[in-house]
């Protein structure tokens, strides 16, 4: 990993973790609207006819939905069609999710149940000596029956994803290409007395550029887990403006 004291500036903004420097991340999820759910798709990297396919499974227009393409390596490896968009990373994700590799094509839904209470903020900086700077932070939700959140185990994810028109790139719908993956675990703080405004997690990470994306197109997705219910909390997406 490149030493993240060489990152321009912006991206050593989108990396800082106090609040001033976070607001000045060139891309993030503020003012964006959250996610009511996770649309992925998996595609084997064999499926050529998949990727063009002018019925891809895809949520309604007006959904509050992020989609998510994942390609899968498959056993053909660099002679596959679709090779060059394959990560591992999306293998990873199957197995979470318990699937296996599709034969063409696989999709998954997930509602994000978020409470009023929760916050999800996502951000990136600018691409450098193919890294982004890219930073995640959460405050979970005020306790529910009693409970209290920061005795909680948090799973978190963050994609790095590269944005596709429709009718461009050879595909007939819009894609957002997952080209990285960071994904953790946020262990229980410890006691807190009950009715104390909860901490929030925070990770800063270099994440790496993919070979072939083009950075002006990559934006940052995110999603928390309860690990007890298996449920997404909280989701967002980062928009540049």
């Amino acid at each position: 990993m490149k030493n993240i004291a060489f990152f321009p500036l912006a991206s050593l903004l989108a990396l800082a973790p106090v609040p001033h420097a976070w607001a000045q991340a060139s891309c993030s999820s503020d003012g964006a609207a959250r996610p009511t759910a996770l649309f992925e798709r998996f595609i084997n990297a064999d499926c050529e006819a998949c990727w063009s396919d002018t019925k891809a499974p895809a949520p309604s227009a007006d959904a509050a939905v992020t989609v998510l393409d994942w390609i899968v390596p498959s056993p053909a490896a660099d002679e596959a069609p679709l090779s060059a968009a394959a990560t591992h990373d999306a293998e990873v994700r199957l197995r979470d999710l318990g699937r296996l590799l599709p034969g063409t094509t696989d999709t998954h839904i997930a509602a994000v149940h978020a409470p009023a209470t929760a916050r999800l903020r996502v951000a990136h900086g600018l691409a450098f000596n193919d890294y982004l700077g890219t930073a995640i932070a959460f405050t979970p939700p005020g306790p529910p029956h009693g409970q209290n959140p920061l005795n909680a185990r948090w799973t978190y994810h963050l994609l790095l994803v590269e944005t596709v028109a429709p009718n461009t790139e050879g595909t007939a719908v819009p894609r957002q290409i997952v080209r990285n993956m960071l994904q953790g675990t946020w262990e229980p703080q410890g006691s807190r007395p009950l009715g104390k405004a909860p901490a929030a997690w925070r990770e800063t990470r270099p994440m790496r550029v993919a070979d072939g994306a083009k950075t002006e197109h990559l934006r940052v997705v995110g999603w928390v887990q309860d690990d007890t219910s298996g449920r997404i909390v909280a989701a967002a997406q980062s928009v540049c403006r």
